[in-house]
């Protein structure tokens, strides 16, 4: 497979920063921890499959995943980071770990995050959501915690072991190589009959209406009453597992405008922006708009714009040298 690389060691000195933070544009907000004249660091970037694998070498960072980038990029991955150096962040809900050197751990790019490190070279895997749906409640419930086991240290030795792979691999191998990805995660992160355990149903729970939700996107009946029926469970039960994001009716919202999102980037799609909003069950195009507006900072015609115009968003453009794509994120987007 043939990688991306990314480097700012042949930039000059002066334009190294500016061209690292251009890749992380949208995906992550960058900080200088140790400020010097410039920035040498290098990205190579593996897509297979529905999945990639970036190997990342760079200066002491930290690395911010904030409101307003979830709402610019509304990417939904996982990624399972390995790195040389101890990593100190902030996961989902406020939550503070810290990771010793070599040891994986999961985050979430759908939802807040920072990340901070000392010089370091780290692998990073990427999982979309959508494509491993059946592991949400293994890979939610460890978010910013050290994988520090047997299995886990395991699984952090698989992931380095598919890095140096990659190099004799096809994109043939890719779905077969998916598979071999998800049997792993799931055999070495799988829960065990702990006090965790009911945890662990609550998410498989919440994963379960997710997926009912996204079913039904386009059903105008789509509510708490169809949705307690096809899950056999109360009104109070789902109101409970999604209580997080704000509630059914939110949560409904947000899905269906993440979609229209997706369909409007996409340059292929012909339909109207009033036709993309009605299949998706707004009203009419002036309230389509404004929840679009709220939820993304953005117009549906800004981003629609943007799309035919060949950008994979409508963030500035940076320039990176060896890069046939504008950032991370448009890599992140193909998935």
């Amino acid at each position: 497979m043939e990688p991306i690389e990314i480097s700012t060691h042949g930039l000059p000195i002066s334009q190294q920063l500016d061209a690292w933070q251009g890749w992380f544009d949208t995906v992550f907000d960058l900080h200088v921890l140790e400020p010097e004249p410039g920035f040498a660091a290098k990205s190579v970037h593996w897509s297979f499959g529905s999945m990639s694998l970036s190997r990342v070498a760079a200066p002491a960072l930290r690395a911010v995943r904030s409101k307003a980038l979830l709402r610019r990029n509304p990417v939904d991955h996982w990624v399972i980071t390995v790195g040389g150096r101890k990593t100190f962040g902030i996961s989902a809900g406020g939550i503070a770990f810290e990771v010793p050197a070599g040891i994986p751990f999961v985050a979430s790019l759908g939802q807040e995050l920072v990340s901070q490190r000392a010089q370091d070279e780290r692998l990073q895997l990427y999982l979309p959501r959508d494509s491993f749906s059946d592991l949400a409640c293994v890979l939610d419930a460890v978010q910013g915690t050290p994988l520090n086991t047997p299995l886990g240290r395991l699984l952090g030795d698989y992931i380095r072991l598919l890095e140096r792979s990659l190099h004799d691999l096809t994109t043939a191998h890719a779905p077969k190589l998916m598979e071999a990805v998800k049997t792993m995660i799931l055999a070495c992160l799988s829960p065990s009959a702990d006090p965790q355990a009911a945890r662990q149903i609550l998410l498989s729970r919440r994963e379960k209406a997710k997926q009912a939700i996204v079913k039904h996107l386009r059903h105008p009946s789509l509510g708490p009453e169809s949705l307690c029926r096809e899950l056999g469970m109360s009104r109070s039960q789902l109101y409970r597992l999604l209580k997080n994001d704000g509630g059914i009716a939110q949560y409904i919202q947000r899905l269906r405008l993440l979609q229209a999102h997706a369909e409007l980037s996409d340059a292929s799609n012909e339909g109207s922006i009033r036709s993309i909003a009605e299949s998706f069950c707004f009203p009419d195009g002036s309230s389509f708009a404004r929840a679009f507006k709220l939820e993304f900072g953005v117009s549906p015609s800004d981003v629609r714009a943007a799309a035919l115009a060949g950008h994979g968003s409508i963030a500035r453009p940076r320039s990176v040298q060896s890069s046939q794509f504008g950032t991370l994120g448009d890599c992140l987007r193909q998935f």
